[in-house]
């Protein structure tokens, strides 16, 4: 690993990071996953699995994609059930949400800017 270019495996790398890769939290000693201006999580969800309290952020916006599985996000906006890979659910700052894993499911998270 240089500090600019980095290769690996988001399910190892991110172990120690609740599936966090990429964002203002990872040690710089990281190199290039150290990041003040993004945050992505790789996230594997067993069918069940949920967030049923509500989860706010005011200064950032969140894109949710299925990689695969079926798996259902709710925001104080409205509701979405993603289905087929590729689908996604996005929402900016001041939106609630919650969530659930209707069946085993892998969702790649993007959160902008990175923020405590």
């Amino acid at each position: 690993m240089t500090a600019n270019w980095q290769a690996g495996n988001a399910n190892e790398d991110g172990e120690a990071t609740r599936g966090w890769l990429v964002g203002h939290f990872i040690d710089p000693s990281q190199g290039v996953r150290s990041q003040k201006d993004v945050e992505v999580k790789w996230a594997n969800h067993p069918a069940g699995d949920k967030r049923t309290d509500w989860t706010s952020d005011d200064q950032r916006t969140t894109l949710v994609f299925l990689v695969t599985g079926h798996f259902r996000v709710e925001t104080t906006e409205g509701n979405s059930t993603m289905t087929r890979p590729g689908d996604y659910i996005m929402w900016g700052p001041g939106i609630d949400h919650s969530w659930e894993a209707v069946a085993d499911s892998t969702v790649l998270t993007v959160r902008w800017p990175s923020q405590t």
